[in-house]
Parts: C-alpha cells; sequence; structure tokens
C-alpha cells in the first residue's frame, strides 16, 4: 500500500502544476510539499500548507493560492472532499469508498502490509549495544539493544538494505584488565592466595569463570608462566563470555547480521591503512611520544591520541578510527547508524571529524545516544546491587517482566528522553498496562475470528461498502496510518511512533467493539458480520505487522 500522505502530496503538485500551465498561478520553483493532519478534525483527514509557503514569492494572499489549488485537484478516488481554510489551508477528507476498499487492500498485502520503498535498497549499517565482552549484559544496555533492533527492523520495512552489527572490543585495554584478572581467578580456584590486580573486574561472573576453565583444564595451569596461561584460555574466555551476551540478546529478541571484531582491525593491518590516509591528508601528527588525530584541524577543541607513546598501542579512539574507515570505505555503507549511551556524548563530534577527514560526509554518520533509565517498583527508584533480588543484569530484567515488556516500553519514548520503568506496570495483566492493552487487542481479534470459524461463516465474499458505522471508518483510518508510521520511524530514526501506533490502533478496535457488534446470531445481519470480520481480519495483520516491527510477539490467546 502506498502511503496515503504520499499521494496526496502527488495530486498537490499536479494540481499546482496545472494552474501554473494555466495561469491561475505564477511559476514558483521547487518545493516540498508536505501533508499532515489538521488539528481539529473538522477540517478533513488531512491539510497542507503549502499556498503559506508560496505566498510570498507569488505575491498573493495564501488563502487564494489555495482556492486555486483546490481548484485544479486532479479527480482521484481517494478525495472525497477538498475545502480551504484560513489563513492558507488545503484540506483534504478521504473519499468513503476509497477508505472502505483499504480494507481489502490490507488484507491482499498481509505480512508485507507496512512494507514502503522510501530507502531505495540504499545500504545502511545499524550498530548497537557492541559493548565490551567482559561479563553478562546489564540492564544499563537493554535501551539501545531494543532501540537499535527495532531500527533496524523499520528501516528494512522502509526499503533500506540493513546490516545489523556488533562491534566487539577484543583488542583493547579493558581486555588486557579482563584476562589479568580471570588469571587470578583461575589461580584462586587452583587454591592460590592470590589478591586481585589493580585495575580489576571484582565481579562473580569472572569468578566464576576462572573456576569453570580451571575445571575444564586442571592444575597443570598452575604450573605454567602466566602469559602463556592468559594466551591459551582468552579464545575461550572470549567464547564463553559472547556466548552469554548472544543468548541475553536472542531472549530479548535481538539478532544480529555480523559481530565484527576490534582486534581484526590490528591483524589485518587496516588499523595502520586508516593512519596512513589520515596522514597522508595531513591529519595526524606525533607529539609528546604518542601520535595523534589532529582534530583542531577541523574545528575540535582540542587533538585526539590515537597510539599511545612507549608500548601502549592504539587508543579506544584509535581502533574505532579504523572501524568507521572499515564501514565507509571497505564495506561502502552509504550511512551508518551508531546506536550508543549516553555517556558517549563527547565521541560524537570527533568521530563525525573523523568521517569527514577520511574522505566521507560526516551527515551520513548518525549516532544516537539513548538516555538513562531510572527502574522503579511502587514509588521507589530501584538501585542496582548484588543484593539477593534485585535486578542487575538483561537476563534478569527478562526473566522479571518478560521480553515483550522490556521492548514496548524502552519504545515507548524517545531515546532522547530520560525514562522512568515502572517494573510493577510492566507486570500488570490490565489495560493500565500498555503491553498488555496492545497484546489483548491483538488476542480478541482472534477470538472473533475462531467464534466466525466455529459458526462456519466465511467471509472472503465480505461487502465492504457495508462498513459504513463511523467507529468502523474510525478504525479504517486508523489502519492506513500503518506505512506513514513506517515511514517517520525510519526517515526520522524514531522508533517510538511504533508504540504508539499500536496503543492508537488498540484504542479505534475498542471504540469498534464498543459500538459494533461483530458476529451476530441474526441472519439479516450476516451480511454485515462479513463485512465487519474483514475489517477485524485487516486489523489483525496490522497489529500483527505493527508488533513484529517491535520485535514482539501476537499471542492469540490471553
Amino acid at each position: 500500500m502506498k502511503r496515503t500522505t504520499d499521494t496526496l502530496a502527488r495530486l498537490v503538485s499536479e494540481a499546482l502544476t496545472a494552474a501554473q500551465a494555466q495561469g491561475a498561478l505564477p511559476p514558483a520553483g521547487d518545493i516540498e510539499i508536505v501533508i499532515e493532519k489538521p488539528a481539529q478534525s473538522e477540517f478533513g483527514d488531512f491539510s497542507t500548507s503549502t499556498p503559506l509557503k508560496l505566498a510570498r514569492v507569488m505575491r498573493m494572499a495564501p488563502l487564494e493560492i489555495g482556492r486555486r489549488i483546490a481548484a485544479a485537484m486532479p479527480k482521484d478516488s481517494i478525495i472525497g472532499k477538498v475545502s480551504v481554510a484560513p489563513p492558507g489551508f488545503v484540506n483534504f477528507t478521504l473519499n468513503q469508498g476509497w477508505l472502505q476498499d483499504q480494507v481489502n487492500v490490507i488484507r491482499t498485502e498481509g505480512d508485507s502490509y507496512g512494507r514502503i520503498d522510501a530507502g531505495k535498497h540504499e545500504k545502511v549499517q545499524v550498530e548497537f549495544v557492541s559493548v565490551n565482552p567482559t561479563g553478562p549484559l546489564h540492564v544499563g544496555h537493554t535501551r539501545g539493544a531494543v532501540i537499535g533492533s527495532t531500527l533496524a527492523t523499520v528501516l528494512e520495512a522502509a526499503g533500506f538494505d540493513v546490516q545489523r552489527e556488533y562491534y566487539v572490543n577484543d583488542g583493547g585495554a579493558q581486555m588486557k584488565v579482563f584476562y589479568e584478572t580471570l588469571y587470578v581467578r583461575v589461580m584462586q580456584a587452583a587454591g592460590q592466595d592470590m589478591p586481585l590486580p589493580e585495575p580489576s573486574y571484582p565481579g562473580e561472573y569472572l569468578k566464576e569463570l576462572g573456576e569453570k576453565l580451571f575445571a575444564g583444564h586442571g592444575q597443570a595451569l598452575v604450573s605454567r608462566p602466566k602469559e602463556e596461561v592468559i594466551r591459551s584460555l582468552a579464545p575461550e574466555a572470549l567464547k564463553l563470555t559472547l556466548e552469554n551476551i548472544k543468548q541475553d540478546l536472542g531472549d530479548l529478541g535481538v539478532r544480529y547480521d555480523k559481530w565484527f571484531s576490534e582486534q581484526s582491525l590490528l591483524d589485518t593491518g587496516q588499523f595502520d591503512e586508516a593512519m596512513k590516509v589520515l596522514a597522508d591528508r595531513g591529519f595526524i601528527v606525533e607529539r609528546d611520544g604518542a601520535t595523534w588525530f589532529a582534530s583542531t584541524l577541523l574545528g575540535e577543541d582540542k587533538d585526539n591520541v590515537v597510539i599511545r607513546s612507549g608500548e601502549g598501542g592504539p587508543t579506544y579512539f584509535g581502533t574505532d578510527i579504523a572501524y568507521h574507515y572499515n564501514k565507509f570505505h571497505k564495506r561502502q555503507f552509504k550511512r551508518v547508524i551508531n546506536v550508543l549511551g549516553a555517556d558517549h556524548h563527547g565521541h560524537v563530534s570527533r568521530m563525525k571529524a573523523v568521517v569527514k577527514a577520511i574522505g566521507y560526509d560526516p551527515e551520513n554518520l548518525t549516532v544516537i545516544l539513548n538516555q538513562l533509565v531510572n527502574f522503579k517498583q511502587g514509588e521507589e527508584t530501584v538501585r542496582f546491587s548484588k543484593r539477593k533480588g534485585v535486578i542487575i543484569s538483561v537476563h534478569e530484567l527478562i526473566e522479571e517482566v518478560g521480553a515483550d515488556a522490556c521492548r514496548y516500553m524502552f519504545l515507548s519514548r524517545s531515546p532522547d528522553s530520560q525514562m522512568d520503568f515502572d517494573l510493577d506496570l510492566a507486570k500488570k495483566q490490565s489495560s493500565e498496562n500498555p503491553v498488555y492493552y496492545v497484546q489483548y487487542a491483538h488476542a480478541r481479534l482472534c477470538s472473533v475470528l475462531r467464534t466466525a470459524e466455529e459458526r462456519s461463516i466465511t467471509f472472503a465474499d465480505g461487502d465492504v461498502s457495508l462498513l459504513t458505522h463511523p467507529r468502523e471508518s474510525e478504525l479504517i483510518r486508523e489502519l492506513i496510518e500503518l506505512p506513514d508510521v513506517v515511514y517517520r520511524s525510519a526517515l526520522r530514526l524514531e522508533p517510538h511512533h511504533l508504540p504508539h501506533f499500536a496503543a492508537g490502533l488498540a484504542h479505534a478496535l475498542q471504540r469498534f467493539y464498543e459500538e459494533c457488534r461483530v458476529v451476530s446470531n441474526e441472519a439479516a445481519d450476516l451480511p454485515v458480520t462479513k463485512a465487519r470480520l474483514k475489517l477485524v481480519d485487516a486489523s489483525r495483520i496490522a497489529l500483527v505487522r505493527t508488533l513484529s516491527l517491535m520485535g514482539m510477539t501476537a499471542p492469540e490467546r490471553m
């Protein structure tokens, strides 16, 4: 199905061109025609303020421009009525017959409903989570995982060629601390009285991992040199840690197309290649024994170290430069989207400077910073700690409230806004819980369709022109919004439009049920029953698609 706003914009453009060709309006050059919903529903279903934009260049009153555009509007089945309102709006009311027929269109499109071709198969990479593989995922990583995975899905639905990627930081200083700590934990498991190094990862995860590795390799580890033990255990430790992370993300409904190793940038020489490109362009300087990226040449406040002095090796920022060189130059992504935590705020401008320095448009790098989440239970904010019963990991959060609730709640607010996650509300089985409310709406649709099946009512021949009740029309108007919701979510990178649409659709369904009996016991009502069953089925398709785009399940019984 085409976007309703896209069709109306095309018709307004044709009307403008026709009016100009007839001499009713003067030339005005190119203008973007935007179709929006009017603030007050009595003005119609959609509206455009194009006359207001044209008033200055055309030297005419916007109301008169609107009248002349309205007079030149081509005939089309989508339009029922065109009107003009001060100070210069052209308003559109959708044709009732066209609106009714969209029920059939949605049912025909089925699982592909909501797909659009705005992306034109443009190659896009979405990188998200990318937490150091030094232990289980903390709840603080959940929001980025949900936002990143949903963005990737909705971008695909909008026609982009998307790759989901996890950047495995397996070559940096944090991994050195991880392996040093692991060595001590292995020795402690062997009975050695050895203190943790400074710095270290003191948590339970490495203690348990050390015990597991010692049990698998035995006492022979004790007599071997420390470097040899670390070298032999590192691949297995990394593999086990990543498996743990993959399991948690999988339970959350998150999948990746590629797990990209930071170490591979060093092993394949791509780090050196990226540094040479920057050096050849005059952006590398040697100072104080270290190698610096000359960020100040591109407007940054300070230069940044990319290779530490002595044997320090590449910095995190240095390998990140090579990683983005790989993204843009080696793999030729047209657009790169990084979903990071709010603590990466200072990293954004310097990475855009890097993209410019290696010869690409910095506007093609988008960094989404997801803000902090406060978890609440009742009136109290939950403080994460090791105390029993307090959630500290993604795994525990999923066990507590379920993956669907996690996804819906995290998607319900824009990434750049802080949010409160109400643990009690997420578990409630009532209409107060928006997750339950939306999923129950789907289960109820399935229940209605089961009732029809039990009564042997088939509705393929249902006549949608019988859908004349105001609540039926209201519901169809909600259904046809999905392609535009996909467009807004993908092009603006704002996945929070999806749960808002789902909640609005569930509310429209509730109002529909209150005033329109679907399966009637009266034989005389059979034609209306069949038409309404078609509407129910179209609603089911739209709701399943929306839940799927959010990475959620659509239960048929609740």
